[in-house]
């Protein structure tokens, strides 16, 4: 055998890159068992158990462990969230931590883990009719309608539709009449509809990424490790996957909430400088539930000399009482840092202040967001705060993506802002030629807005006191204005063009009443899940021990040269898969019992050859030659034949579909590997050692000795049976098919029982149950997939 160095090599890189992806969910598994025993832990200390809340009383025995179960996923939540950075590996770069290792390890598919699948189509309606200035127009406002209907039955571009029905209602009309007024003087009175309809897809294609972006910041407060967000602009969808996600209202209510942009004046930090102070005064004793005398606080400030090497960075000293003792439930919960409990615990350890920018509280790290936020609105904290002040974070720095600043909120004791983002007309980014080209935001509004636009920036120019720009209770941006300013207007600060660009797409989708919608969900409980996968490993197991034993049975000690091979293939298809970030789902795991099949069928091939040239004499070494070389063009044309069918899948498949073909394409690729070149390897490698394999048994030796198919002689009848299949099969397609939910729409429902029931009485509730399914379990399972909802 030729180039051996060469197959040895890839052989034990391919070995170490695939027990090196693996590795990192192994640590990622083991942190969270580890994780989720604290919780437990958590809850059982802090609470009595059901039985013992409600001796006798099993109904509210459920709703108590309903929300127990809520305390410890919200616990789990808190400890994963706070052990990011914590070092669960060492890998080639060094340590690896927990988040790290959450983003390499093996995705699992909705079907195995549980989660919800969103289709949310963005809608251009709104943004066509506030392009329009809301036109009052019959034939735009027809047109319109029309485009949405031929939408809901078309992949067209929805601008395209509009303009195409608005050129049938109106031949003569001009589009530039209804959309040159809000256009900022990109189109004018004159202009084409062509060149109106760029302009208009221009705007549909900033509007689609920016509700894009804005999906994708929402969707990281679900906590997701692994979401997968595939947008698709032609056809104006984008498709979500939240794997471990059920709480499905909330989904809906955050992807399908309107952007909600909102303009408010903040607190500077020297008027948060001293409840600062104070409450970092009392924070030891309130980690460690002690409640303090706040009558000795000091609450003096240095405002001369700032030192901040210790742990005030304003300087002075504050001290508390520890003498009397409380039990706080909420403190009992919340200590994360670093500190011993002889050590003293600073605020500061969290929420580091910078002087040098007034509108900022402090910086966070992103493993303490969610403490520091506790921290601040804790009632034993927040007492040093004004009553109104509320804390949100902003964007992640620039050069440092997991360090978030925090802003405190000037409420005034009102729930609504002053200004919300409806009266923004327009916004876009530009640059500012006085300051040497620097990036800007243009901004204009309307007539009402200015006003009160005027206001607030009269009072942020006078008393230097930043304007949050606030979107889904993210602050974007925090500028002091220079001076009162009217209907335009400009928003400076340290931007990149790609920053300014993105706040002028959020100033103006502020404006959009309905950015998008969902158009398809599909949810699945972590039970189903778990069912999933135990029935995937199961089927996959008993097919991997059965061709196992069947090719030592028959094949003797070649047998486990082709299980090494065997193994080597599986090893390295789940390694590549984790190593390109591709998602192992339930069809995932069909295609790697396929691969097995597929991997034997390989060396099953090649011993036969080899048997064959043995059986009529020849030696040793030239009957393996001759049976390598001779099986290699049945081989190749088996599984390129069938490399091309799962492409084709791959690139036409949706969901299931498509993994299963992306775990069959890998499987076909690395079985020819491994069936070939590394068996063959293996085989010279024992040959070198002067050492045979066998590739008889005495069953194999017998078998099929004196085998006579008569496959000609019968051939009349064979082509009378393809006949028959092959018409009942054409008539078939023309009769039509019974389509299932996939294509016809409707609803899948899967309708679970605590015990036993009668399948068939159950199953005539309903006009077509396609499938009903009954597990060994005491559990039922019904799946009834109901075409148009047509339920009794």
């Amino acid at each position: 055998m030729q180039l051996k160095g060469l197959v040895r090599f890839f052989t034990i890189l391919l070995i170490v890159y695939s027990v090196y992806q693996l590795s990192f969910t192994w640590f990622v598994r083991g942190h969270e068992k580890k994780m989720e025993a604290k919780a437990q832990n958590f809850v059982r200390v802090n609470n009595p158990t059901p039985q013992q809340k409600f001796p006798n009383n099993k109904d509210s025995q459920e709703i108590y462990q309903e929300s127990l179960d809520k305390v410890y996923q919200e616990r789990l939540k808190r400890l994963l969230d706070s052990t990011k950075d914590v070092t669960v590996s060492y890998g080639i770069t060094g340590a690896i931590s927990y988040q790290k290792a959450k983003e390499e390890e093996l995705n699992l598919g909705l079907d195995l883990q549980g989660g919800m699948n969103v289709t949310m189509e963005v809608e251009m309606t709104g943004l066509l009719k506030n392009l329009a200035n809301n036109s009052k127009d019959p034939t735009f406002l027809k047109a319109i309608d029309q485009a949405d209907k031929r939408k809901a039955n078309s992949d067209a571009n929805f601008v395209n539709l509009f303009a195409d029905e608005y050129e049938k209602l109106n031949p003569n009309g001009r589009l530039a009449s209804l959309f040159a007024t809000g256009s900022l003087a990109k189109i004018n009175l004159q202009s084409s509809n062509a060149q109106v309809k760029t302009y208009l897809n221009e705007q549909a294609r900033e509007a689609f990424q920016s509700t894009y972006k804005i999906l994708t910041r929402r969707i990281d407060q679900f906590g997701v490790a692994q979401p997968n967000i595939n947008p698709d602009e032609s056809r104006g969808i984008i498709t979500i996957e939240l794997p471990g996600i059920q709480d499905k209202e909330r989904v809906r209510k955050l992807l399908q909430s309107s952007a909600n942009l909102q303009f408010w004046e903040a607190y500077k930090l020297e008027e948060l400088a001293q409840g600062l102070q104070q409450a970092d005064a009392i924070f030891d004793n309130f980690i460690k539930g002690v409640s303090p005398d706040t009558t000795k606080v000091d609450t003096s400030i240095a405002t001369t000399v700032v030192d901040t090497t210790g742990d005030n960075p304003f300087g002075g000293t504050a001290t508390a009482d520890t003498s009397k003792k409380a039990d706080t439930g909420l403190a009992k919960g919340l200590g994360t840092g670093t500190g011993n409990n002889d050590q003293k615990r600073s605020l500061f350890e969290y929420l580091r202040p910078d002087q040098r920018n007034n509108s900022i509280v402090g910086y966070v790290e992103l493993k303490d967001t969610g403490s520091v936020k506790q921290y601040v609105n804790a009632p034993e904290l927040k007492k040093f705060f004004p009553p109104d002040v509320w804390f949100v974070y902003g964007m992640s720095e620039r050069t440092n993506k997991k360090i978030f600043p925090l802003y405190a909120i000037k409420t005034n004791g009102r729930e609504a802002p002053p200004i919300e983002g409806d009266v923004v007309k327009t916004a876009a980014q530009d640059f500012d030629q006085s300051k040497g080209g620097q990036p800007v935001v243009s901004m204009e509004m309307t007539t009402i807005g200015a006003k009160k636009w005027g206001d607030i920036t009269e009072r942020s120019a006078k008393n230097r006191t930043p304007i949050a720009i606030v979107l889904d209770g993210v602050v974007y941006s925090a500028p002091i204005a220079e001076g009162r300013l009217g209907d335009r207007s400009q928003i400076t600060g340290n931007f990149t063009v790609e920053e300014a660009q993105d706040l002028a797409n959020i100033l103006k989708i502020g404006k959009l009443s309905a950015p998008a919608k969902i158009v398809q969900e599909q949810q699945v409980g972590p039970t189903l899940g778990k069912q999933a996968i135990e029935a995937g490993m199961l089927a996959f197991g008993i097919s991997f021990l059965v061709i196992f034993l069947l090719m030592l049975v028959y094949y003797n000690t070649s047998g486990w040269v082709a299980n090494i091979a065997l193994i080597l293939n599986l090893l390295f298809t789940i390694g590549v898969l984790a190593g390109l970030g591709a998602t192992l789902t339930a069809p995932g795991i069909a295609g790697l019992v396929l691969t097995i099949g597929m991997a034997v069928d390989t060396n099953v091939i090649i011993y036969e050859r080899i048997k064959e040239e043995l059986t009529k004499g020849k030696g040793y070494i030239p009957a393996i030659n001759e049976g390598y070389r001779r099986s290699l063009p049945p081989v190749l044309d088996g599984h390129v034949t069938t490399l091309l069918t799962a492409i084709i899948l791959f690139y036409f498949g949706l969901g299931p579909v498509k993994g299963f073909a992306t775990t069959q394409i890998l499987g076909i690729i690395l079985s020819l590997f491994c069936g070939i070149l590394v068996s063959r390897w293996i085989t010279d490698w024992f040959t070198s050692k002067k050492r045979h394999l066998e590739y008889f048994t005495p069953l194999s030796r017998k078998l099929f000795q004196h085998a006579n198919f008569k496959f000609i002689e019968f051939r009349k009848i064979a082509y009378i049976i393809s006949f028959i299949v092959l018409g009942l099969g054409i008539a078939t397609y023309f009769n039509g098919f019974d389509y299932g939910v996939e294509f016809e729409g409707g609803r899948s429902y899967t309708v679970r029982f605590d015990k036993k029931v009668d399948v068939e009485k159950s199953a005539k509730t309903y006009r077509r149950p396609s499938r009903v399914k009954t597990p060994r379990s005491r559990l039922l399972a019904m799946q009834l997939h109901l075409k148009s909802q047509r339920l009794i």
